[in-house]
This record gives C-alpha cells, sequence and structure tokens, in this order.
C-alpha cells in the first residue's frame, strides 16, 4: 500500500512539473499552497479509494478461495461415493452371476433327474409287464413249478415296490430342487 501511495506522489510530483507553465499563469488567481492543499487532499482520498477496493478485493478472493476448499471438499466426498457405488455393482453383479450360476446347476440337475425318473418308470412299467406275463405263465403252467415262479414274483413284487418307492424319492427331490430353483429365480429377479 504505501509503494501506492509513493507512486501516487511521484505521478502528481511530475504532473505538478508539467503543469508548472499553467501555474504560473494561475498564480494571480490561486495561492501555491492552497494548490498543493488541493493536490494533497485529492491524493489522500484516491489513495483511500485505492486502499479500500484493495481490502474489498483481498476479501473478495479470500470468500471465493473458502468457497473453492469447501467445492473441493464435496467434490472429493462425491468422488468417493461414487467408488462405493461401483465397488457395491461390481459385487452385486457378482452375485448375480453366482446366482445365475446357481440356477444353470439346479436345472441340470433337475433335468438329469427327471431323466433318470423317466427311465425308472419305464423300466417300472416293463417289470409290471413282465410279472403280469410271469403270472399267466403261472396260472397256465405245470403245479410243480408253480411254487417255484410265486417265489419268483414274489421277489419281482419286491423289487417293483423297492422302485416304487426310489421313484417317489426322486419325484419329492425334483420338487425340492424345484422350489429351490423358483427361490434363486427370484432373489435373481430382484437384484436385477
Amino acid at each position: 500500500m504505501i509503494w501506492v501511495l509513493y507512486l501516487l506522489c511521484m505521478a502528481v510530483g511530475l504532473g505538478a512539473v508539467r503543469a508548472g507553465p499553467l501555474i504560473n499563469k494561475m498564480q494571480d488567481k490561486v495561492e501555491p499552497q492552497e494548490e498543493v492543499n488541493v493536490l494533497m487532499f485529492g491524493v489522500i482520498q484516491f489513495s483511500e479509494s485505492l486502499n479500500y477496493v484493495y481490502e474489498t478485493t483481498e476479501a473478495k478472493i479470500a470468500k471465493i478461495s473458502q468457497t473453492m476448499k469447501s467445492h473441493e471438499a464435496t467434490l472429493q466426498i462425491l468422488g468417493k461415493q461414487t467408488e462405493q457405488a461401483a465397488e457395491v455393482e461390481k459385487q452385486m453383479k457378482e452375485v448375480i452371476q453366482l446366482l445365475q450360476a446357481q440356477m444353470a446347476k439346479q436345472q441340470d440337475q433337475t433335468k438329469m433327474t427327471k431323466d433318470r425318473l423317466a427311465s425308472m418308470e419305464q423300466e417300472e412299467v416293463e417289470l409290471e409287464t413282465k410279472v403280469k406275463r410271469l403270472e399267466v405263465y403261472l396260472n397256465n403252467s405245470v403245479p410243480t413249478s408253480i411254487k417255484a415262479l410265486q417265489e419268483r414274483a414274489e421277489e419281482h413284487s419286491m423289487v417293483l415296490k423297492g422302485l416304487q418307492h426310489l421313484i417317489q424319492f426322486q419325484k419329492e427331490n425334483i420338487d425340492t430342487q424345484n422350489e429351490q430353483l423358483s427361490k434363486l429365480q427370484k432373489m435373481s429377479e430382484t437384484m436385477t
């Protein structure tokens, strides 16, 4: 601020040197001391104005700097939140991929179980047909071999019952797998 006043005084001094001839002409009208006082008063007012502008500009710059710091902090927070959201999205995608893999595996197991069940049902039908043929044959065969055939028919009947139990178990297993598959599909739908 002092250098500004110094420059102003120099400018006024130079102006006074240039204005020398004018002052000489005006000396008759105005006294030199009054002229110096007026010039000094103008310089003082000008320096006060410059000082006020300097102080208000400095305050504005400080306020702008503070606002920028606040905005930078907000941007950093938003950046961190964006990173966290990206991480959560990545984790959700991984979970969805795992669920889809589990669903595919479950569907494959269900298909295999259904195929196995269909095969067992076919075997059951074939075995029932054989048992009926055997019963017909037993009814038409010699009485001495009837006892042996009845024992054999009882064995086939027990095997048939075992197959029926196994088929029932497989059906329950398919129902359970279908329920699990439905749950996985619902979970996958809610996550997407």
